[in-house]
């Protein structure tokens, strides 16, 4: 999935933000939060001016990884985004964006307990399973297209979002998926995807009522208690 969205996760009492398009967490955002609950003020810069964080950026950027298809290798590793004015006079805050490997050396940084807690949060495979959620809707929306006449397709895809929103979340919102920073719910989104198109494309699902119809059994079965099922 090429769009980008920006992920809301939390780690211990503390959110941080990840992009989807290159896995960047928002470094400056994590210090925010650490800062405003800590009498021991960190500053990002005292971070990047360490003679270890250079090697370590350094190290990073030689990677044959980290380098490979970029003319600008650093943008591999440390993005820092300066605070602006725009032409209608609102203002842009700066932020400075981190690779995964260079955020978890930060985090550490700020707070060496965060070690376990970071080393693990950041290798869990929520991006991956959210960009093959998207994935799996586009063909999930190839399927439908199959079982459902030409002009109702945004209406039955709308339901459809719905639906698996309510299954997947047990709520329903505008772009509530990219609320749940969780590898477990990005994982039951795109199976749940997946199986589904899987029915229509092997004819076991032949209509939208049908499909519907699947979809309350799967949220009842998963939410309603035996007794009442």
């Amino acid at each position: 999935m090429k769009t980008n969205q920006l992920m809301k996760r939390r780690m211990g009492n503390i959110d941080v933000t990840q992009r989807t398009k290159d896995g960047f967490f928002c470094a400056s955002e994590l210090l925010k939060q650490w800062n405003e609950g800590n009498n021991h003020k960190k500053n990002v810069n005292h971070y990047l001016e360490n003679s270890k964080t250079k090697e370590f950026i350094k190290a990073l950027i030689n990677d044959d990884d980290q380098i490979r298809n970029s003319e600008k290798p650093i943008n591999q590793i440390l993005i820092i985004n300066k605070s602006r004015t725009n032409k209608d006079g609102s203002k842009e805050a700066g932020a400075v964006w981190m690779s995964p490997l260079l955020f978890i050396d930060f985090a550490m940084w700020i707070n060496p307990s965060f070690k376990v807690k970071v080393l693990k949060f950041v290798y869990d495979e929520m991006i991956k399973y959210r960009n093959e959620a998207g994935d799996a809707y586009n063909k999930l929306g190839s399927a439908v297209s199959k079982i459902v006449r030409k002009d109702f397709m945004p209406q039955a895809m709308q339901k459809v979002g719905e639906a698996l929103n309510w299954i997947v979340f047990n709520e329903h919102e505008r772009n509530i998926r990219n609320q749940y920073g969780e590898e477990k719910k990005q994982r039951e989104l795109y199976e749940l995807e997946r199986k589904v198109a899987d029915l229509i494309n092997e004819g076991f699902i032949k209509s939208y009522d049908q499909m519907i119809t699947y979809l309350k059994n799967v949220y009842r079965h998963k939410y309603l208690p035996a007794v009442f099922s």
